[in-house]
């Protein structure tokens, strides 16, 4: 199959059974008329799943795979570095920057900490062992080889890591911290938000309180589960959501190109055994949130 190309894997396409074509180039030109087929074909950019160029004569072979590049849309340039914890042979540890999504998904594909990793290290086999919201900075992890990618994820996925995020929000002197938030957490594809409804909890949250600053404070968060956007909501439900939260209580749609107001929430650290050297590994961001009222 095709390399990755400034970091983005080539794109897969299964070609439908019962079409009239009688050609691939044929139905490509067809369905995405507004790229080059046959520049692509010429240069040897168009191929099957055995890695064979596809030139304008390749018959079409309905359930067959064609594999291409496709020049991704312009997208509004994330004005933050990604910074460097720790590197080594498996792993790249990094500070996310707010406003930088994980992986290439939806309008965010080449401005994603994943693809710029991957060019910056020349590294295609880059992988992160679990996500950040865009929304979100602090601490990443990635895999570099494909014999770390498993072991990796599996730890995530089975909770043997331990994230301590932070975060910036109201103070409400009624409250009584430390606690501990439990609720049933659900997302709907194609919602931005998730919300919370009755019925058996799926998320838990330990929030402590770190210090005051009039009706603002600062809290350190323990997720003991992973739904989409927990602690944003847990904090929004105790009637303190995170400072510029645009999600939470009330959705409000912000600009691409407005990075004037970051979610105050930070994946300060991560602590686990490495799965492979049985190492206690602890990496921590160098990022700080805003304790200064706007």
């Amino acid at each position: 199959m095709l390399p990755f190309r400034d970091g983005l894997a080539p794109m897969r396409l299964l070609l439908p059974h019962g079409d009239p074509a009688t050609t691939i180039a044929e139905y490509l030109e067809r369905e995405m008329p507004e790229d080059d087929w046959r520049r692509a074909m010429r240069d040897a950019e168009v191929v099957d799943e055995k890695s064979r160029p596809i030139s304008d004569a390749t018959r079409y072979r309905a359930g067959s795979h064609v594999y291409f590049y496709r020049v991704p849309a312009q997208e509004v340039p994330v004005p933050f570095e990604i910074g460097i914890l720790h590197e080594d042979d498996d792993l790249l540890v990094v500070d996310k920057p707010h406003f930088l999504a994980t992986i290439p998904r939806g309008r965010h594909v080449t401005e994603t900490a994943t693809v710029r990793l991957r060019k910056q290290f020349d590294c295609p086999d880059l992988t992160p062992a679990h996500r950040l919201d865009r929304a979100t900075a602090g601490v990443l992890l990635f895999t570099k080889t494909k014999h770390a990618r498993r072991p990796y994820q599996e730890l995530f996925s089975s909770h043997h890591v331990t994230k301590e995020y932070e975060a910036v929000a109201g103070f409400d002197a009624a409250l009584e911290f430390p606690c501990i938030v439990r609720s049933r957490i659900l997302k709907e594809h194609g919602v931005m938000t998730a919300y919370e409804e009755p019925g058996e909890p799926n998320s838990e949250t330990r929030i402590e309180l770190v210090e005051t600053f009039g009706d603002r404070a600062r809290y350190r968060l323990f997720p003991k589960t992973g739904k989409t956007h927990q602690l944003r909501i847990h904090l929004s439900s105790l009637g303190i959501p995170i400072e510029n939260d645009p999600y939470y209580p009330v959705f409000t749609s912000v600009p691409a190109d407005n990075f004037s107001r970051p979610l105050q929430l930070l994946a300060r650290a991560l602590n686990f055994t490495d799965p492979m050297t049985g190492e206690a590994r602890r990496f921590v961001s160098a990022r700080s949130l805003r304790t200064v009222a706007p």
